[in-house]
């Protein structure tokens, strides 16, 4: 398996382009570190429980917001987390309009253990293939990264 070759430019449309294609692999390869059991998840619904997790309780609202998708997208995607059991809403006690969602017991060791599996795996790769120099420069592209994820 090939992989793309860095290319000297800093041209942003080329280094957008290289990023998208890059990121796509990474993510498929993520994915396929799980086991075959939890695959049937997307990874926008386990992005979404990790959330409820971290969050809960919480409402469809935050956590579109947070995710940066439409309301009627992270319907859909509870909705799917509710049918398979791992998350339940209840009626917000000081709003009855707001439903507050929750991991279930389910739900909370799904997100334990997908998250572990991955980490794990990309802990070994960097720890085989990336060297020490080439780890500072991962760190400062993470911290980019992250500073492009969170813009306006």
């Amino acid at each position: 398996m090939g992989s793309l070759r860095p290319r000297e430019t800093s041209n942003a449309t080329e280094l957008a382009a290289d990023l998208m294609k890059t990121m796509t692999r990474l993510r498929s390869r993520l994915r396929a570190e799980s086991a075959p059991d939890d695959q049937r998840w997307t990874w926008s619904q386990l992005n979404t429980l990790s959330r409820v997790v971290e969050r809960q309780p919480t409402t469809a609202s935050e956590l579109a917001s947070v995710e940066h998708v439409r309301r009627q997208s992270m319907a859909e995607t509870l909705a799917a987390l509710r049918s398979g059991g791992l998350v339940t809403s209840s009626p917000d006690p000081d709003d009855a309009r707001r439903s507050l969602i929750r991991a279930t017991p389910t739900g909370l060791a799904l997100a334990g253990t997908i998250p572990a599996a991955r980490e794990m795996w990309l802990d070994n790769a960097i720890e085989r293939l990336v060297d020490g120099d080439e780890r500072h420069v991962l760190a400062k592209a993470i911290a980019i990264l992250n500073r492009i994820a969170e813009s306006g």
